[in-house]
């Protein structure tokens, strides 16, 4: 595969299809051959992903602590492990807390939810936290470790360490006034029944610290209390 002049390239996702790790790794084979022919280095940032790090108790995980990756994203370690090891690309690894952007992204499901149910459905209990960022923010974490980032350096981007998913959830049903405000709790189970193994990660709580990237990139994220932003409807 032959490319013009690329200075950088951004990996930002997987679809959460069934075939997702030979789709990525697919990419890989034809991507990192056809960077290393070019006649200069190209930066090349990988997404990996909170869900690699597992449940992490009360302290906030920071990039240092070893994966402990859900089953069904496992095969993104060796994937961002071989972009990092890659001697002909500058590889950098950004690992997006959950992304949202009013009521898009991660909220999407919960703003849906509130119009069309009784009751927003909250997997695992409304104490699981969830590690958040906005697009915009993630955007400019992205553009920054382009600039930035030295070779072969991971960055978790978490402008929120922590939030209960059931402060989330109430706040949906605050503003679209739901018929029942408090969330109908369901199983890690019955959202995998629904959506595939990938989804176990709804219930995975989670406290992830950005402060690597704010200290060393000068990331200074915008969007810090999403619950004003709900209830704003931004």
């Amino acid at each position: 595969m032959a490319l013009p002049r690329v200075e950088a390239v951004i990996h930002m996702a997987c679809d959460f299809a069934s075939d997702m790790a030979a789709v990525d790794r697919c990419l890989l084979d034809a991507l990192l051959p056809a960077l290393a022919a070019q006649r200069h280095r190209t930066r090349f940032i990988y997404t990996g992903g909170c869900w690699l790090f597992g449940a992490t108790g009360e302290g906030a995980t920071t990039e240092a602590i070893p994966f402990d990756p859900l089953p069904a994203f496992a095969w993104m370690v060796p994937h961002l492990q071989r972009v990092l090891a890659s001697p002909d690309i500058d590889g950098i690894v950004i690992h997006p807390a959950m992304v949202y952007a009013g009521a898009g992204g991660v909220f999407h499901r919960f703003a849906r939810e509130a119009v069309e149910r009784d009751a927003i459905r909250v997997a695992g209990g409304e104490a699981v936290r969830w590690p958040l960022v906005h697009s915009g923010d993630l955007a400019a974490l992205y553009a920054l470790a382009i600039e930035r980032a030295p070779i072969g350096e991971s960055y978790i981007g978490a402008s929120v360490e922590a939030m209960p998913v059931g402060r989330i959830a109430r706040a949906f049903a605050e503003r679209f006034g739901t018929a029942r405000q408090e969330p109908d709790i369901i199983s890690s189970a019955a959202i995998v029944a629904e959506l595939g193994e990938w989804a176990r990660g709804y219930a995975l709580d989670q406290r992830l610290s950005g402060a690597k990237a704010r200290r060393e990139l000068g990331w200074q994220p915008k969007h810090l209390d999403p619950l004003r932003e709900i209830a704003a409807r931004l």
